[in-house]
């Protein structure tokens, strides 16, 4: 049976070994100080980990500041961490503190860190060895007691290798290094997390076994994210309260995920085949409204039937 564990007002359905493991780990690493990096892949949950580290910690009552460190265009990197005075530049009307402050006693998360210009990741290094700050044309030193959560969905080992991160950073960063699996390699989860996202929607809403062993088959490359996406358009499609193998395909939107669900035993054409009779029938036979359904052209749905042969080519009259 799933497990759910509730933080940040939200239920985590948990059921593999693997996501487990971590749960308690970001349960044990939380309490302590220590720098914590945490890679994954795009869409996998890293910022909620990160989130999850802070919630479990002694600093939960403090401030929690993210920043997206790609975001950033690279002449405000350091105004934004830092801050400046008034004065500091040209549009500088007043005195801003910059994220660390703003972070203080609390806990700073620096999303997508393998991203930072290496002019910054060298002043990054030294407020991470307790080094005091001048924020921009500042003359007083700045002291600033915060925890540092980063995270990336770069080998950042393969980039201290090619020059692009520094290697002394790297090991600063990743005292402790926690890895978000993949959801292909937790297949345990993915039935789980889709249940969940069908029921936030709709407790009525269910799947088919067809379509279950389908998700289960998916390479997942955008991970949860893409799997909750795929859900909530499948709802649109759904004929009923059972979503079904149709209704998912309807819901592919990308060659990759495509590709993967032809390696299910239903072929596309085939799933092609039934989506539009589906539609068919649910407009009552009208090719206007089956193509609207569809979301293509009446000629397209007229060529379509063409290719498949049948006697649906000739419109249902509607009275």
């Amino acid at each position: 049976m799933p497990v759910t564990h509730t933080f940040l007002g939200m239920p985590a359905v948990v059921k593999s070994r693997a996501m487990l493991d971590l749960l308690s780990m970001i349960e044990r690493v939380a309490r302590t100080n220590v720098v914590v990096l945490i890679t994954g892949e795009t869409g996998s949950g890293k910022e909620l980990v990160a989130r999850a580290i802070h919630h479990y910690s002694l600093r939960n009552a403090k401030p929690w500041v993210d920043v997206n460190c790609a975001a950033l265009p690279e002449h405000l990197v350091e105004s934004e961490l830092f801050g400046y005075e008034k004065g500091a530049f040209s549009g500088a009307g007043a005195t801003k503190s910059g994220l660390f402050e703003l972070a203080n006693t609390g806990t700073l998360f620096l999303d997508e860190i393998g991203e930072l210009d290496p002019k910054m990741q060298v002043k990054l290094l030294r407020i991470l060895d307790g080094t005091p700050y001048y924020r921009l044309g500042g003359v007083r030193k700045i002291s600033v007691d915060v925890r540092i959560v980063s995270a990336t969905n770069l080998n950042l080992e393969e980039a201290v290798r090619t020059g692009r991160f520094r290697s002394d950073l790297y090991h600063r960063l990743s005292q402790i290094h926690l890895k978000v699996p993949a959801l292909r390699e937790r297949p345990e989860d993915i039935e789980a997390l889709a249940e969940l996202f069908l029921q936030q929607h709709d407790p009525r809403y269910y799947f088919s076994p067809e379509a279950l062993d389908a998700l289960r088959r998916q390479y997942w490359s955008g991970n949860v994210r893409e799997l909750r996406n795929l859900v909530s358009k499948a709802l649109i499609f759904a004929d009923g309260f059972c979503i079904g193998l149709s209704d998912l395909a309807l819901a592919v939107d990308t060659p990759e995920t495509i590709a993967h669900f032809c390696d299910s035993p239903v072929s596309l054409e085939r799933m092609e085949r039934q989506t539009i009779f589906e539609a068919l029938e649910r407009a009552s036979g009208h090719h206007q409204k089956a193509a609207e359904l569809l979301g293509i052209s009446r000629r397209t749905l007229s060529r379509r039937l063409k290719v498949y042969g049948t006697n649906e080519t000739r419109e249902t009259s509607v009275a």
